[in-house]
C-alpha cells in the first residue's frame, strides 16, 4: 500500500516539512541561517515535481522521479553538511558566519555587517530533540 502511494506520502512529508521551517521562521520568529535556506530547496522541487505528476497522469513522469532523486541527494547533502557544521566537525560557507574581521575604517566594518548573515550556522537555534526532552521532564515532574 504504501509503495502504490509513495507520492502522496512523499507530498504530505515534504509539505509538512517545508511548512514547518516557514511556520518556525514567521510566526516563532527563529531566522534561518544560508544553510538552512538552501535546505529547503529540495522540498520546493520535490513539491512542484509532484504537482505536475498530479496534474498530468498521461505525462512520463520517469523525468520528474529523477529529478526528486536528484533533489533527495541534495537535501541530504546539506542537512549532512549543516549538523557537520553545527557540531563544529565541518567548516561551513563564507557567508554562514557571524565573524568580522579587523578593520582599519568605519566604513569597510559598517560594509561587513551590512554584508553578513545575521544566524551563524554554526550555532544550534532550535532543536527537536531538546525540546522534546524538556516535556518529558514537564510531565514527569
Amino acid at each position: 500500500m504504501i509503495i502504490r502511494n509513495w507520492t502522496t506520502l512523499l507530498f504530505i512529508i515534504s509539505l509538512i516539512s517545508i511548512s514547518s521551517a516557514l511556520i518556525a521562521e514567521y510566526f516563532f520568529n527563529l531566522q534561518p541561517c544560508e544553510l538552512c535556506l538552501k535546505q529547503r530547496h529540495p522540498y520546493y522541487l520535490i513539491l512542484i515535481c509532484l504537482i505536475l505528476i498530479f496534474l498530468f497522469k498521461n505525462l512520463n513522469k520517469i523525468w520528474l522521479y529523477l529529478v526528486i532523486q536528484f533533489a533527495s541527494v541534495y537535501g541530504l547533502f546539506y542537512s549532512i553538511w549543516h549538523v557537520g557544521v553545527e557540531n563544529k566537525i565541518l567548516k561551513g560557507p563564507a557567508g554562514c558566519s557571524a565573524m568580522l574581521t579587523n578593520s582599519e575604517n568605519a566604513s569597510d566594518l559598517k560594509a561587513q555587517i551590512l554584508s553578513k548573515q545575521v544566524i551563524s550556522c554554526d550555532e544550534v537555534i532550535w532543536s527537536f530533540l531538546e525540546f522534546l526532552l524538556l516535556q518529558l521532564i514537564r510531565l514527569f515532574y
